[in-house]
């Protein structure tokens, strides 16, 4: 593999033949794409699918040092399928033919110091699991792209390790409560159109152990996280130029999860979610059922994306307010993924006494100019 610098441009360009494809459903049909159906069977379905275009496997979460900072991380690895027919075998034109790209984004905010440290990589993948440089398995979750890597081990704890410059991290995430499937028992409505969907599944409450380096020492934290895992051919209805979501952790145990699909004047196109009290069952959400309304707006000084910083989520749940923990927690990706989004620790809020009732992560996308996926 050449080094993931050096591949930045043409395999981005190579990625957006791939992925800047129609997403209605007439297309899907006439090309043979493949289409979500049945049950999520696991392990197999926690490893990659690489015949659909498109898949993340991305935690978040709030840490705590040993001297009580709080700390936020990101570390999510993407792939995207290049062209059509890239399927889990390499092709017989040749075993290094590029049919995938892995793309890999981390994050560590320090709420104290008030900034945010963020890196990536991108690397070639030919859809061969025992590829060395860069990989992902289909029989479950091992992603990785050289020292970076994301694994789900024997005992079904979560391994994550990155190592760049200003992000170094060794974490171990276990889980607490069973998995999340999100939607309809893991298949998750993006859109009017019903193949405007992804299998998803969550693991929130996942309890968090391990190291980070700050300020170049290495401090042990402990904390709590939140993993999803999504997959899909077509996501993004045409009028959608991105998405708000939000997966928090309460201090009781339960799980909110709130999206909404936006137009550029700021309308829901499609909007979801669910609320799982610990040891229960998910109350999943109807299209109608969620609206996001901003209350405070940041301004980014490098993009000039103007993002919403503080929301009201109302859910059938009650209403809550997200509160960003910095403001300053954009991301540009433009030299692997060639997006830019914000993607923040964020805290839970009862809207009336401002009590903070839960810590998670709020993402959003399309303020920068239209997500392609």
């Amino acid at each position: 593999m050449l080094p993931h610098r050096a591949l930045r441009r043409r395999d981005w360009l190579l990625a957006l033949a791939g992925v800047a494809a129609p997403m209605g459903s007439a297309w899907a049909a006439s090309t043979g794409a493949p289409r979500l159906s049945g049950q999520l069977v696991f392990p197999r379905d926690h490893g990659a699918h690489p015949e659909f275009r498109t898949e993340w496997w991305y935690a978040t979460g709030a840490l705590t040092t040993a001297a009580g900072a709080v700390l936020g991380f990101q570390v999510t690895f993407f792939r995207t399928r290049v062209g059509e027919g890239g399927g889990p075998q390499p092709p017989a034109a040749g075993r290094f033919e590029p049919r995938q790209l892995l793309f890999a984004h981390a994050a560590l905010t320090d709420v104290v110091a008030r900034h945010q440290r963020h890196a990536q990589r991108v690397a070639r993948w030919n859809g061969d699991p025992a590829a060395r440089a860069a990989r992902a398995s289909l029989s479950d979750t091992a992603v990785a792209i050289g020292a970076w890597a994301f694994e789900r081990r024997s005992d079904g704890s979560y391994r994550a390790q990155v190592s760049e410059p200003g992000v170094v991290l060794d974490l171990v995430l276990r889980p607490t409560q069973p998995l999340l499937l999100q939607g309809a028992q893991g298949l998750s409505r993006k859109g009017p159109d019903p193949a405007q969907a992804s299998h998803y599944y969550s693991q929130p409450q996942l309890a968090v152990s391990g190291q980070v380096v700050r300020d170049g020492r290495p401090q042990a934290i402990t904390g709590t996280a939140w993993l999803d895992h999504e997959w899909s051919e077509t996501l993004l209805p045409p009028q959608a130029v991105g998405w708000d979501w939000v997966g928090m952790n309460l201090d009781s145990g339960a799980a909110l999860t709130a999206f909404r699909l936006r137009t550029a004047s700021g309308e829901a196109v499609w909007a979801g979610g669910s609320w799982r009290e610990p040891g229960g069952q998910p109350r999943v959400f109807a299209a109608g059922e969620v609206a996001f309304t901003p209350l405070r707006w940041w301004v980014s000084p490098a993009t000039q994306a103007r993002y919403p910083v503080v929301w009201r989520v109302a859910t059938p749940m009650g209403a809550f307010e997200v509160s960003a923990l910095l403001d300053a927690q954009e991301l540009d990706s433009r030299a692997s993924t060639g997006t830019v989004y914000w993607e923040g620790l964020s805290e839970l809020l009862v809207p009336d006494t401002r009590r903070r009732v839960g810590l998670g992560y709020l993402e959003m996308t399309g303020y920068a100019g239209r997500i392609s996926l």
